[in-house]
């Protein structure tokens, strides 16, 4: 019964973290997408320029969670190779 315990105590970091890396990043994605068609159609003032910020800002946490996931896959062959070591390798 413990075990059990103890599986189901965990099940929600993984669920966490399907929720952000599997849904999460593809709908903020989306998001940037949707602000950019938004300033391509013709958006003026101030409507546009929150638009390309919010597109902005959407794409740059998209591109740093794709390089932290690199990095995070291969922080072994850095640290061995390279002798850099990063995100706890």
């Amino acid at each position: 019964m413990q075990t059990f315990l103890s599986n189901l105590s965990d099940l929600w970091e993984v669920v966490l973290a399907a929720l952000v890396f599997g849904a999460g990043l593809p709908a903020i994605f989306a998001y940037g997408v949707r602000c950019r068609a938004a300033v391509d159609s013709g958006a003026s003032g101030t409507t546009r320029q929150l638009n390309q910020a919010l597109s902005a800002l959407c794409f740059a946490v998209v591109m740093i969670a794709a390089v932290v996931g690199v990095v995070f896959i291969a922080r072994g062959f850095l640290a061995d190779r390279l002798g850099i070591h990063l995100l706890g390798a």
